[in-house]
């Protein structure tokens, strides 16, 4: 299908879907056409940095870890591919929990910082795991970090440090990418990354408690209304959980997975896409896609890990491209908050903000010399006036 035919094609389904409004406080008329590129509310990105970083003006970085290198003033040496991250309060500080997407060691590491910023510490909550990729801050405050391999788990995870982590099989074993949490239904969203793969939700029998509970993934024909379906052999499987429930929605390379005011955003990178699940009606709408840009190139490509702020922006990270965080705002307006350059072979990931809402950490997790496995990997703070 030609570009021009193939996006009129993909408006019109969009906005026929649309039969019911997002009731998200981000994409209220969510089906009256994905985010389009304009101008953002913190202006241009200036010059570069000391560190590398495009930022808006009244913005400033610094580097706080860098992989294979101690983390200045705790003794402890930073992972090699920092990829997904989270933050959780601590006290009048705050912690930062970044995974590690390499094999065999994986796991996840953590950096503690003081109410003014200072890092205090910096340890490990999690050793010896598989292509720890992305994966999602749960409401009870742990960090639920997802394995990256077709028989992959999910481990539930301490950011303090006081509790081992436990191994949550039940959640199902796939090709694990990320995850986010939905207090209201009380359920656990998790992509899949996998060209053909699916969005599941883990039903726990007791919320709070992931050690058990029915694994579902969504089914439908598209964009529109939606269902959930029962997963026989989440586990223990000769046929993948993606191929056990016939009618099971397909998604490209399924990334970063955020939840907020009843609904779930995931990011496909197959297709340059923002989903969003309205969790309260049952509809599945496109917030962005790079096809469905107009009047240009589109800003936001390599699609990948996702959060947001209160206010309703969402920032989604770039894997390669050009090394950006976009923000896609309530109104619908899609551009660039920060660009990275001097990393040709990276990909940045991890965004995350802190709990005041002031700081923004992410990684780049090949760095400037772009090796496989990440040795190179650089984790940065964003401060600036963010609006809440």
């Amino acid at each position: 299908m030609r570009g021009v035919d193939r996006r009129n094609f993909l408006r019109l389904t969009v906005v026929g879907a649309g039969a019911t409004a997002f009731t998200g406080g981000l994409w209220q008329s969510a089906f009256a056409g994905p985010a389009q590129p304009g101008a953002g509310p913190y202006g241009p990105l200036g010059a570069v940095d000391a560190n590398g970083l495009r930022l808006p003006q009244g913005f400033t970085s610094r580097v706080i870890a860098r992989s294979m290198k101690e983390v200045a003033g705790t003794g402890y040496v930073w992972h090699a591919a920092p990829d997904g991250g989270a933050c959780f309060p601590d006290g009048d500080g705050w912690i930062y929990v970044s995974n590690s997407e390499v094999p065999l060691v994986g796991g996840v590491s953590a950096v503690r910082f003081a109410a003014d910023g200072t890092i205090v510490d910096a340890y490990r909550t999690l050793s010896m795991t598989q292509i720890n990729c992305a994966g999602g801050a749960t409401p009870w405050g742990t960090w639920l970090s997802c394995e990256e391999y077709d028989y992959g788990c999910v481990y539930e995870t301490d950011p303090y440090g006081r509790n081992a982590a436990k191994k949550r099989s039940a959640m199902g074993r796939f090709k694990h990418e990320a995850a986010a949490c939905d207090p209201v239904r009380k359920v656990v969203y998790l992509t899949e990354d996998q060209s053909d793969g699916c969005f599941y939700r883990f039903v726990p029998k007791v919320w709070g408690d992931l050690s058990a509970g029915t694994l579902e993934v969504l089914v439908g024909s598209g964009p529109g209304e939606v269902g959930w379906k029962q997963v026989p052999q989440p586990q223990l499987w000769l046929t993948a959980p993606r191929d056990q429930v016939a009618g099971a929605l397909r998604f490209k390379g399924g990334e970063g997975c955020y939840y907020s005011d009843g609904v779930c955003y995931f990011t496909t990178k197959g297709d340059n896409r923002v989903w969003a699940y309205d969790a309260v009606n049952g509809v599945l709408g496109i917030a962005y896609d790079d096809d469905l840009v107009e009047g240009g190139g589109a800003p936001l490509t390599g699609v990948d890990n996702i959060t947001g702020t209160p206010g309703g922006d969402l920032y989604v990270a770039e894997d390669g491209a050009d090394m950006e965080i976009n923000l896609i705002t309530p109104e619908g307006v899609v551009t660039p908050f920060l660009r990275l350059e001097g990393h040709p072979d990276s990909e940045i990931t991890g965004p995350a903000f802190s709990p005041d809402g002031t700081r923004l950490y992410f990684s780049s997790q090949r760095g400037s010399d772009g090796v496989i496995l990440g040795t190179g990997g650089v984790t940065y703070e964003v401060r600036g006036p963010f609006r809440s």
